[in-house]
């Protein structure tokens, strides 16, 4: 409608973000790091009890030494059916086969974690959508870490043309996903993009080639390019002298640096 009446002409977008804090508790978080570190300690530690009592019941003939192989929760349950099963129990194995089904009900819960999580770091656990992002400042100057969502715009002439909610924090990595979101509603898609530096990357930028659109999207060391302090420093690769001809650098004492090689690195969204 608002396209018909020419209040916007969807040739454009301006785009930006905000994370918006989930209504969860703060307290509540899950990181993936503690859990990867704490799921694998258990896994360790009900490997060598299982070990332990195929050992003392002669089940296999692995030899004492050798690295228990790490089990999950459905066949470490299982394997406590199987315990049980077993008619002759010494009092040492019952406690085992007890302290494994203790480690049974933790390791669900790890693998749980691990699930919710997907490919993010963190999570909540009373809002398991939301992730751990770093708010704006509070009136102290702290940075605050809450469960939020990343919550994108475009917009043209003071209209929202187009939303979408991340779970991930970077502007940068929600970008292909808006704008493709965009072509998806509309069956086009726009000529012109307008947004700033938290969404040049390299990627963005072959991306918008592509489709091409004209972008006036500034990368990330726009502003600090600027100022007197990058200019001057001799040390950054920016400021070394380049030989075109014989791909090399002089460095500020006045050596010549060889290449040594080239690396490939790959982003978060590949």
């Amino acid at each position: 409608m608002l396209y018909e009446l020419g209040y916007v002409s969807l040739d454009v977008q301006y785009i930006d973000g905000t994370k918006i804090e989930s209504a969860s508790n703060r307290y509540t978080f899950v990181w993936r790091k503690s859990v990867e570190r704490n799921k694998l300690k258990l896994e360790a530690k009900v490997g060598n009890i299982i070990q332990q009592i195929e050992k003392r019941i002669q089940d296999d003939n692995r030899a004492a030494e050798e690295t228990p192989t790490p089990i999950n929760s459905k066949k470490l349950k299982e394997k406590i059916q199987e315990l049980n099963a077993k008619e002759k129990q010494s009092r040492e194995q019952q406690k085992q086969v007890k302290e494994l089904v203790k480690h049974q009900a933790k390791l669900e819960e790890y693998e749980h974690h691990v699930d919710t999580l997907g490919n993010r770091n963190s999570y909540s656990k009373t809002d398991p959508d939301s992730t751990f992002m770093r708010m704006k400042e509070d009136h102290m100057g702290n940075g605050q870490l809450k469960p939020a969502y990343n919550v994108q715009i475009s917009t043209e002439n003071q209209f929202v043309t187009n939303f979408g909610i991340y779970q991930n924090p970077g502007d940068t990595s929600t970008f292909t996903d808006l704008v493709d979101t965009f072509e998806e509603k509309y069956d086009r898609q726009s000529s012109e993009i307008v947004a700033d530096s938290g969404y040049g990357s390299e990627q963005n930028y072959d991306y918008m080639e592509s489709k091409g659109i004209d972008n006036y999207v500034k990368f990330s060391y726009f502003h600090k390019e600027q100022k007197r302090t990058f200019k001057n420093n001799p040390f950054l690769t920016d400021n070394l002298f380049y030989n075109h001809d014989g791909d090399f650098y002089i460095c500020p004492m006045g050596e010549k640096m060889e290449r040594i090689g080239t690396t490939h690195r790959v982003s978060d969204r590949g």
